[in-house]
């Protein structure tokens, strides 16, 4: 179910989200939807008073399952489901486009992924990889491969 507040997400506001402690298992997946994603407890934050605040500074839709903060945050999306899948589903309700978008986050720490040369890949990559992306802020790298194909398959069930 959507937040009482706004039913549908200004489309600015859309591709910046805070996601609060509740929500982790959600970050991987709009991030590799091309959503710049937040998680509160990558930053380190659990107080709804400190997530307001990040969330009017830094012009993010707060995304939360906890009903008293959604009322308490001006740009709110609230869940109402536990399971990762239906809340994707909500997500989608409340007017996020859930789909796979060419890497532009990282999936560990939101920073933004640049290619890189497949030429001296780091030893975890596979031999077959045909692209490759790494993160400005931790180093990781990220290719398409088999999880990938797993997120994709999960959204385009929705």
């Amino acid at each position: 179910m959507v937040g009482r507040r706004r039913a549908r997400l200004p489309r600015l506001m859309a591709h910046r989200l805070l996601l609060d402690v509740m929500l982790g298992r959600l970050a991987g997946y709009l991030r590799m939807c091309g959503y710049d994603t937040v998680y509160a407890l990558d930053r380190g934050v659990e107080a709804d008073d400190t997530l307001r605040t990040i969330a009017e500074q830094e012009e993010r839709t707060l995304v939360t399952r906890d009903v008293s903060l959604s009322q308490q945050t001006a740009k709110s999306i609230l869940l109402r489901e536990r399971e990762v899948k239906d809340q994707l589903r909500e997500l989608r309700t409340a007017g996020l486009t859930l789909e796979l978008t060419e890497p532009t986050f990282c999936g560990r720490c939101n920073g933004s992924l640049e290619p890189r040369p497949l030429d001296n890949p780091p030893e975890y990559v596979p031999d077959e990889v045909a692209a490759l992306w790494q993160c400005e802020e931790c180093g990781q790298c990220f290719w398409k491969g088999s999880h990938w194909q797993r997120v994709k398959q999960t959204l385009q069930s929705l």
